[in-house]
């Protein structure tokens, strides 16, 4: 089923986000991670695309083989990086062929080295430009997704200006947006007042990231510009030495933000799991205890 239907049934949807893995052993984690995850019927599950398109292959591997061996709906990410528009049509044609009918369209970040993003010649600049020729030409057999960035994108100065970029997206064919991890709900609320106020109508779903790792968060968090609020950021930093410690708080953080982000309307959640199950199971299987998971909500 295409996600764009799935959020038109005006219910909470759940997802989770996977990275291809680099070694045997984090492919191993992975298998694991699926098989923990897999029986609490997420809606859908994404999977990303390294940059410049380096684990193109695995993303194609791993979303085809979960949609054909778990019956779930898979999302590839799909990115301009490094790639002509021919070379991300026959991308496209395999995703289709194997019955995969969700794409989150996005520029990607530079490949590694590069400081600046570059467009391949023959390729794309802009996400809203993949976005439009992905509708132009699977119009029918898929889903397009696109990212939003409640603190703006890392790259853009101007917050005005981002959601310019973003409304362009939609335009051009995006059905719903996942935005980037942030861990200060008002965030969330702020820039979907004001998306609605530029006429950006469709679903926003928030991406929430359990805390599992002071140091990891810290680094996740100046790469892509979001921000821990003052009082969580104390807390880590009093409790980095205790692993148990900071997976209770990230758990604990991540379950507040999601019970206040579906009682103000949110349509779901999509939780970057970072290729581990523990805490993104027990985030779920509390909302769950306390009626979220399937209640029916308002999508903002």
């Amino acid at each position: 089923m295409r996600i764009g239907d799935l959020l038109a049934r005006k219910q909470p949807v759940f997802s989770f986000e996977f990275f291809p893995p680099k070694s045997d052993e984090a492919a191993a984690q992975l298998e694991r991670t699926i098989a923990e995850l897999v029986p609490l019927a997420p809606d859908f599950v994404s999977v990303t695309y390294g940059a410049g398109g380096s684990t193109r292959e695995k993303t194609i591997d791993i979303v085809t083989r979960i949609k054909r061996e778990t019956g779930l709906e898979a999302m590839a990410h799909l990115t301009c990086v490094g790639s002509t528009m021919d070379e991300l049509d026959s991308v496209l044609q395999r995703l289709t062929a194997s019955g995969v009918e969700n794409v989150l369209a996005l520029r990607g970040d530079p490949p590694k080295g590069q400081k600046e993003f570059t467009a391949t010649e023959g390729g794309f600049r802009y996400a809203s430009e993949l976005t439009a020729h992905i509708r132009a030409n699977f119009d029918g057999k898929l889903s397009v997704g696109g990212a939003a960035y409640p603190e703006k994108h890392v790259e853009c100065a101007n917050p005005a200006v981002d959601l310019n970029h973003l409304r362009r997206k939609v335009e051009n064919g995006a059905e719903f947006l996942i935005t980037q991890l942030f861990f200060d709900n008002h965030k969330y609320f702020e820039f979907v007042d004001n998306a609605r106020a530029m006429g950006i109508a469709v679903p926003i779903i928030p991406g929430i990231m359990p805390i599992t790792n002071a140091s990891q968060v810290e680094r996740f968090t100046m790469m892509c510009g979001a921000s821990l609020p003052f009082r969580l950021a104390t807390q880590l930093d009093r409790k980095r030495d205790d692993p148990q410690a900071i997976m209770q708080l990230g758990v604990a953080h991540a379950t507040a933000q999601c019970i206040e982000l579906l009682q103000c309307g949110a349509p779901g959640i999509h939780f970057y799991t970072l290729n581990r199950s523990t805490a993104t199971m027990q985030v779920l299987t509390a909302l769950r205890t306390i009626g979220f998971v399937n209640k029916a909500s308002a999508t903002p």
